[in-house]
């Protein structure tokens, strides 16, 4: 048990950017962050990426990790087998918010997920050659990130969850928030003040919180859209024009993070 009685209660990774995530017993820490996530991306005709924002059905993407690929399933569809990297083919210049970088397009994932979404698009890789910098202004020189929104870590507290469950007229899972660490044994919300944390044997900082956006106001089992819980956390989280759960972060070094491994905030400042 950690000497703060804060534990790693779920770990996640989601190798296509806005596709259903998968959750593990342990994940390999690289540069980018976890191994394997949010290295594919789905993109439309112009190189800018797609997300449940615009494209709900990508939430109906199942993705399963295997030996030296990954699968991905749709209702309806045959699985496809995607390699675990893919540096050759066809580079394309792809867009990710303010962030312009390069993607390697899959042919065939292109195709099959065109079918399965009814749009055109591409499936693209983020090649080891393609390095790109976390945002400058909250980060190290060398810190990079794959396709995420931002940052390389996203972690969430099990009791915040249960802070706004309470709140809401029916509960949610910690699947709408697509965290890549859940701790539990932590007050409601203190991951807010976390400026450092160690997580087993891997130092992180505590880049800005999570501003959240519509994705989470649809369910990641059925696709059905709502108003919670951003309708709720508006009504105590809200400031800055935006609405807040969870913390971003970034890592210190390589290594291995594990469900039960302790957890140790450092300095506490307030994140924004």
């Amino acid at each position: 048990m950690s000497a703060t009685g804060i534990v790693v209660s779920a770990l996640y990774v989601y190798p296509v950017k806005s596709c259903r995530g998968i959750a593990l017993d342990q994940a390999e820490v690289v540069r980018r962050g976890f191994a394997r996530d949010r290295r594919w991306m789905v993109v439309d005709d112009d190189g800018h990426f797609l997300t449940q924002r615009e494209t709900p059905a990508l939430g109906q993407v199942r993705t399963t990790l295997e030996a030296g690929g990954i699968r991905l399933d749709y209702p309806g569809k045959p699985a496809l087998e995607l390699p675990e990297e893919y540096e050759r083919g066809q580079s394309l210049a792809v867009r990710v918010w303010s962030h312009s970088g390069i993607g390697v397009r899959h042919a065939d994932g292109s195709d099959w997920l065109s079918r399965a979404l009814g749009q055109r698009c591409s499936l693209v890789f983020m090649p080891e050659r393609h390095q790109r910098a976390v945002n400058p202004e909250r980060a190290r020189a060398g810190d990079i990130v794959s396709f995420a929104d931002g940052y390389p870590f996203l972690l969430t507290s099990a009791a915040s969850l249960e802070d706004l469950n309470a709140r809401l007229p029916a509960r949610i899972t910690m699947q709408r928030f697509r965290p890549n660490i859940v701790v539990s044994g932590a007050p409601a919300y203190a991951e807010d003040e976390w400026a450092r944390v160690r997580i087993g044997e891997i130092d992180f900082r505590g880049a800005k919180r999570c501003d959240r956006c519509v994705v989470t106001t649809r369910d990641p089992e059925t696709g059905e859209a709502s108003t919670e819980p951003l309708r709720t956390l508006a009504t105590y989280r809200k400031w800055d024009g935006a609405v807040w759960f969870g913390m971003n972060l970034i890592h210190d070094q390589p290594g291995w993070v594990k469900v039960g491994d302790s957890v140790s905030p450092g300095a506490l400042r307030l994140a924004l």
